[in-house]
């Protein structure tokens, strides 16, 4: 008899992963203790599939199995316009931040626009990780000639409290200037809309960069707000 899909999870755990990564994953739920390249391979398997049918019945009572599901739609071969409805119905389960940052893969071409399109809303929304997921979404995909302005403005009206919402945002900021450091330094001194605390993150996260020069550095480290 074929193994469930929850039994091949316990088959690959690792008690010292889990524990490991339970403690950097506030809010996460039960951890089975899976390494991330082998849930990815799990979930290609899947989307290889009859994907749908196991997304009715998946559970999400561990944070693997919610892992997969977000996984799969990333892989899934489907329309854009699917393959948002199931994001749609995922994102509001996102409760960590591993899970939201996996989530949010590396988009296809055709799915770039649908995307930006679909995430705008999410930079005002109430929940903590729904902000998250469009901050990461956008920093992994849309930190480009097209999309940089309007996301320094979307990244600036953020104004959700939650740790994890502030950290992507200044995460968002750092990549940003590393990829448009003259235009994003100038969007940082003209009266920029951040909070002081997610000011003063963002210009640590690049100053954490390797691509940032050391020269660089020191200018970045002189604008801090909070002395």
């Amino acid at each position: 008899m074929s193994l469930s899909l929850r039994e091949r999870l316990f088959e690959r755990a690792d008690a010292r992963y889990r524990d490991f990564s339970a403690s950097l994953t506030p809010g996460a739920p039960p951890m089975i203790g899976v390494r991330l390249p082998q849930l990815r391979a799990m979930a290609r398997e899947i989307a290889r599939g009859e994907w749908r049918e196991w997304f009715a019945t998946a559970p999400v009572d561990y944070f693997e199995e919610r892992m997969l599901q977000g996984l799969v739609i990333g892989y899934a071969k489907c329309p854009i316009d699917e393959k948002l409805r199931y994001t749609a119905r995922f994102v509001p389960t996102i409760d960590n931040w591993a899970v939201c940052d996996c989530f949010c893969w590396r988009l296809r071409a055709a799915e770039r626009e649908p995307m930006w399109r679909f995430i705008l809303p999410y930079f005002d929304a109430e929940a903590e990780f729904e902000v998250r997921f469009a901050v990461v979404m956008a920093l992994s995909n849309f930190v480009d000639e097209e999309h940089v302005d309007r996301l320094l403005e979307l990244l600036g009206r953020v104004r959700h409290e939650g740790y994890y919402a502030r950290m992507g945002v200044a995460w968002a900021v750092s990549v940003c200037y590393v990829k448009f450091p003259e235009r994003t330094e100038a969007w940082l001194r003209a009266d920029c809309p951040l909070d002081d605390r997610t000011f003063d993150k963002a210009l640590q996260k690049i100053v954490e960069s390797l691509r940032v020069s050391a020269a660089d550095k020191q200018v970045i480290r002189a604008m801090k707000r909070r002395k």
